[in-house]
């Protein structure tokens, strides 16, 4: 979840869901580094703003984690970048701007409403030529890619629903080539994931996910925790080996 910024270009807690609210000092340290590191930006803070009224749901990555998504496609440079659940476009603006010159991201979205939304926000930050964007179930979209040879892709980015993440990692692993990374968010989910009795289908979807990660060979994988504006969480990182 993206915290909205006051006027003074600072952030600004909200609840996300049925999750806890961040602790103030979390909040703070998040701010901080925030204000610095990935201030104010009128394209940035105007889509978050076009999500808002248009009813989406307030889950988009932070500032921060937008950055870090930012940051890791400066270091990759990768000339093909595939995301699952585009969600109003907030995190594929991030990513598209640091994109090399004839590189493209390739999104994927179940709702046409939200994909409405991050097109037109990705056009109003000039990087819509970047990104095809597609609608509809991401898994009737992924064979589609594969039958069409769109990839191989650098990175995958998977940030959808979380009780499919188990087919959305292996559809990342049939989409990838030696190198590729494969970032998958929100796996720690407040510290329920560690509950092995959790009847949620979120939690046992990224259980499987994460014993997927363990258990194949292809990958090698790791989990980082993580606090800020969006209470508790974490993403996991995996680059396929083979």
């Amino acid at each position: 979840m993206a915290a909205p910024r006051k006027k003074d270009g600072k952030s600004e807690d909200r609840p996300r869901g049925n999750l806890k609210i961040a602790r103030p000092e979390w909040v703070a340290v998040d701010g901080y580094f925030g204000d610095l590191l990935a201030p104010a930006d009128g394209k940035l803070d105007a889509a978050l703003e076009a999500n808002q009224k248009a009813g989406l749901p307030a889950i988009d990555v932070s500032p921060l984690q937008g950055k870090f998504l930012h940051v890791l496609v400066q270091m990759m440079q990768p000339r093909r970048v595939l995301e699952i659940g585009t969600l109003g476009g907030y995190s594929t603006l991030w990513m598209a701007r640091a994109l090399p010159r004839g590189s493209r991201i390739v999104s994927l979205e179940f709702s046409q409403k939200h994909a409405d939304v991050a097109r037109a926000n990705l056009k109003n930050a000039g990087v819509l030529n970047r990104v095809d964007l597609r609608v509809g179930p991401a898994l009737d979209s992924l064979p589609i890619l594969e039958s069409s040879g769109v990839g191989p892709f650098d990175l995958v980015f998977i940030d959808a629903d979380k009780r499919n993440n188990p087919e959305y990692l292996a559809w990342a692993l049939k989409l990838s080539r030696p190198g590729t990374v494969i970032l998958i968010d929100n796996v720690v989910r407040d510290g329920m994931v560690a509950d092995a009795t959790s009847t949620d289908p979120d939690i046992q979807g990224t259980r499987r996910m994460a014993e997927m990660l363990a258990a194949e060979p292809r990958l090698s994988a790791t989990v980082v925790q993580n606090v800020g504006v969006k209470g508790y969480d974490g993403f996991a990182l995996a680059v396929v080996l083979r």
